[in-house]
């Protein structure tokens, strides 16, 4: 044999899926080419991972998208999170119990994925921070399953359920300490078994779909949000729930578009809610390099005008006024403003000027 079927079959499909970056509307130039093609290396790296070395659910383990040896960002990731996902199913019983630590916010959903099949998470359970009772040590413990169990915090599962995601959302990562996290199969798992080849042909395609359907599914949304350059609309919550985001978020998606002399102005009433933040990405909706440069802001760093609302100014320079966001060397992308658990969703008002 001169070639290796199996891998062959993998590299076309990867290849296939690299259609995307000549996707209608997606930049051409070199850097966001470039961009677009580290951001399919992280899916990769990602989908690797949790579709082949933690696709078990008998051996479920929380993997994080924003590992500082993943650094795969997905659909306008959050810079104060952590992203934990562990591949489930709902045959099985789960435990999943840690150390509460003091990030503000840890929330947990169970998850049926079809991004492959068509751009979905539809949720089968939630479960927040607030309905896990956390003892006086600082752990805390609850099940996850299909049936209820007789006491203690329960996330629900349905036959369906892939996975479970887990959300720890930061407000001051300096002096915050994240939650400690561990899952456990609560039924027998069996005898160890060797690699299944069509179990793991299998495997090697859902890597590849997920690459896939993940970049065109994002690249769609980019280029509805280009429908309304500059704003910050309110597109529909269910859409987003749809792909799987947690319901005590409303958000606020926009697509921005300025030339080094302009600024997009935004200015907002801000709610009473348990956080929010603003977040500006690049075409692909990965957040911009926000390890270097000020290109987010949340409830912790963001000052307020005197009258209580938010003044935000995305831009390549600094202007001199309101919160600075700088444009990181790109002159097109996408944003996001979250409002968790909010008790209303003031709708941002924008405008470009000249700076």
């Amino acid at each position: 044999m001169s070639t290796n079927e199996l891998w062959n079959e993998f590299c076309d499909r990867l290849r296939e899926a690299g259609n995307v970056l000549l996707s209608e509307s997606a930049p051409r130039d070199a850097r966001n080419q470039a961009e677009g093609v580290r951001y399919l290396t992280r899916l990769l790296r990602y989908a690797s991972l949790n579709s082949i070395e933690y696709a078990d659910p008998l051996h479920p383990y929380f993997t994080d998208a924003l590992d500082p040896n993943m650094k795969c960002k997905i659909g306008a990731d959050n810079p104060d999170n952590i992203y934990m996902r562990a591949a489930v199913s709902g045959k099985y019983r789960y435990r999943i119990s840690g150390t509460r630590g003091t990030v503000p916010l840890l929330t947990f959903g169970s998850k049926a994925n079809r991004y492959h099949i068509d751009g979905t998470m539809a949720s089968t359970g939630e479960l927040h921070c607030d309905d896990i009772p956390v003892e006086e040590d600082g752990r805390f413990s609850f099940i996850a399953s299909k049936d209820k169990p007789a006491s203690g915090a329960w996330l629900p599962l349905a036959d369906d359920t892939t996975n479970i995601t887990g959300r720890q959302s930061f407000q001051d990562r300096k002096s915050e300490t994240p939650a400690e996290v561990r899952i456990e199969l609560l039924d027998d798992p069996g005898a160890a078994e060797p690699l299944d080849p069509d179990r793991f042909a299998r495997q090697l395609e859902l890597t590849t779909q997920f690459v896939k359907g993940t970049a065109s599914t994002f690249a769609g949304w980019t280029r509805m949000f280009m429908q309304r350059p500059n704003e910050l609309p309110d597109w529909g919550q269910d859409f987003f729930q749809r792909a799987g985001g947690d319901p005590t978020i409303f958000y606020l998606h926009g697509y921005w578009k300025l030339a080094d002399d302009e600024a997009w102005v935004i200015e907002t009433d801000v709610p009473d809610c348990e956080y929010w933040n603003f977040v500006l990405q690049n075409w692909w909706m990965e957040s911009l390099d926000h390890d270097r440069m000020n290109t987010y802001i949340n409830n912790h760093t963001g000052e307020l005008n005197d009258d209580g609302t938010l003044t935000i100014v995305v831009s390549a320079k600094n202007p001199g006024f309101g919160n600075w966001i700088t444009t990181g060397f790109h002159q097109e992308g996408t944003a996001l403003m979250r409002w968790v658990k909010a008790k209303d969703h003031p709708l941002p008002r924008c405008k470009v000027i000249k700076i």
